[in-house]
């Protein structure tokens, strides 16, 4: 909806309001009036039916506002007599249009004593959950939100299993640009694996003043900008969604609003520098180990190294043993019963299903091994006695192709060898032409709404010959820790500054093999209310936090003897 739209649609609002209520308003010692001035009526409303008048505020909030029109429809009947539980039932679903009815009565007959609204068990237990909502989606909006890493494109930075709390103020809190959705929940309703929001009305961006900026290598939660999936990780036909609805990343910006960004030999480089990463960051890469007479896994999983595969050979495989290994492969090979081979994690195949299935199994002992690395960690496995070499792979054979931004050809560009490229800042001005159209095409028309044509060398936008343009918001470069496997800005270009979630600052839990069903959960107590960012060894606060809670325990039950004894 345009901004014209949206005060004609709240002028209508208005409207319907005075001509629902304006009686009840009389009725209520007020002058009807009252009842159609914006803002203004709802601050008279909350005196009517004795409600706070910082209310008001709530009515403005996306989402929660819904909840709070359901509890004035409810306490309007209530005031004015209709106190069964079927009334209110009317009220919700007639979406507060049963006022109507009671508006136009004879004469309406307003409760001003507040002591004689009786509220049932149920209406109580139904308002305290009401509110309970109305609260958790406040502080789920504005302040503070949980997440989940279901993915290792952070892996070690932030691993797979770690539940954190996302900081919405430290950006600027965004307002939910749905205005109807059901709250505490992304885009799809549990149990259901339906749509939770309705597509239209959509408001504006709009978002609250911010505490900082973004900075070069914070972990970032975002909207993803490519997303065309309705539900995450579940392949369907693809959709458009409000933006506030698209699918949650967590990313590191390795580049912000103005920065040229190049990636030489897989290694970010910012202004003509190569990015200077902190200590916390452990960024992986793809790296081959050698050795002529084989790599040991054993050895390897000894040093701390895990994210690697594992070769076995089993001779008398059959269909039964191999349904009860099956949760423990990521692939199979071999050309006959006799040479299967079994291609499993760093974790191999447990010994004791091993020998209850009677199978026998040896380990192939590979010339190389693949091996997902931090720097650090290659360095150290080169230096062992029992490896030949360790050689990063990069793909430095640049090719015309449509997999890498901007997804154009004759764009050459890879994961490893990229740019240079510059983010474009608000406010800047470049020049247009049909070669570099492309990095700024989706830009042009999906983030900032513009109409655009092109042929050949002419370029139209919004109808009018363009050989330059000025970009209207901040754009940034997100990229995953684990190089070699996240799907980030390589592929799908810009972070626009709109789709900007919130900060990562907390980790409250962390488990270890979430994704492998909960017999196999392993809490990582190292990581256990521990920050995000910071520098220096990862701390646990935990103990601390058990100490604060037990010492607040024993001081109220210090309070309860004391008042016991005086009493």
């Amino acid at each position: 909806m345009s901004g014209i739209q949206w005060v004609v649609f709240a002028l209508i609002i208005q409207v319907v309001h005075f001509l629902g209520t304006w009686k009840l308003y009389k009725a209520a010692g007020e002058a009807p009036w009252k009842a159609i001035v914006p803002i203004y009526n709802a601050i008279v409303l909350m005196k009517i039916i004795h409600r706070p008048k910082w209310w008001v505020v709530l009515l403005f909030l996306p989402v929660i506002n819904l909840m709070i029109f359901m509890v004035l429809w409810i306490d309007m009947a209530k005031h004015f007599g209709k106190k069964k539980r079927i009334y209110s039932v009317l009220a919700l679903v007639s979406l507060g249009f049963y006022l109507f009815t009671i508006n136009y009565q004879k004469a309406p007959k307003y409760i001003a004593d507040k002591t004689l609204i009786t509220r049932s068990a149920f209406g109580e237990w139904v308002g305290s959950i009401i509110f309970a909502v109305v609260a958790a989606t406040f502080v789920h909006n504005y302040f503070f939100q949980p997440y989940i890493i279901p993915t290792g494109s952070l892996e070690k930075s932030l691993l797979i299993g770690d539940f954190l709390f996302v900081s919405k103020f430290h950006y600027g809190a965004r307002i939910p640009t749905t205005t109807v959705a059901f709250p505490m929940v992304h885009d799809t309703l549990p149990l259901l694996k339906t749509r939770s929001y309705l597509n239209k009305p959509q408001l504006p961006y709009l978002r609250l003043p911010r505490l900082q900026k973004i900075k070069r290598n914070d972990i970032v939660v975002f909207n993803w900008p490519a997303d065309t999936v309705r539900r995450f990780f579940v392949k369907e036909a693809g959709v458009k969604k409000p933006l506030d609805k698209k699918s949650n990343y967590v990313k590191r910006c390795v580049g912000i609003a103005g920065d040229t960004l190049q990636i030489i030999d897989g290694f970010v480089h910012i202004n003509g520098k190569k990015n200077v990463l902190p200590d916390r960051a452990k960024v992986q890469y793809n790296f081959t180990a050698h050795n002529s007479k084989g790599v040991s896994s054993r050895k390897l999983v000894a040093l701390g190294v895990k994210d690697f595969h594992r070769k076995f050979r089993i001779e008398n495989i059959t269909q039964s043993s191999y349904t009860q290994i099956g949760p423990y492969l990521v692939g199979t090979s071999g050309n006959s019963q006799k040479d299967f081979i079994a291609v499993t994690r760093h974790t191999g195949l447990p010994i004791e299903l091993i020998r209850s299935l009677g199978l026998r199994v040896s380990e192939i002992l590979e010339s190389k091994k693949e091996l997902n690395l931090t720097v650090k960690e290659a360095e150290n496995i080169s230096r062992q006695s029992w490896i030949d070499s360790v050689v990063q792979r990069n793909q430095k054979i640049k090719t015309p192709n449509s997999s890498f931004f901007p997804n154009k050809i004759p764009f050459d560009w890879n994961q490893d060898n990229f740019g240079p490229i510059v983010l474009p800042k608000n406010g800047m001005t470049v020049d247009l032409n049909a070669d570099n159209l492309p990095l700024y095409k989706k830009i042009i028309i999906d983030y900032e709404k513009n109409n655009l044509k092109s042929e050949g060398d002419n370029i139209l936008i919004n109808g009018k010959t363009a050989n330059q343009y000025t970009f209207r918001q901040n754009y940034y470069w997100m990229m995953g820790d684990n190089r070699h496997r996240s799907e980030d800005s390589r592929f799908w270009g810009f972070v626009p500054e709109d789709h900007i979630v919130g900060k990562p600052v907390f980790i409250w839990l962390s488990i270890e093999g979430i994704n492998d069903g909960i017999r196999n959960w392993k809490v990582r107590w190292d990581r256990v209310f521990s920050t995000v960012g910071g520098s220096g060894k990862r701390v646990s606060y935990f103990p601390y936090f058990v100490v604060l809670i037990l010492l607040w325990q024993g001081y109220i039950f210090y309070r309860k003897r004391k008042r016991k004894k005086q009493g």
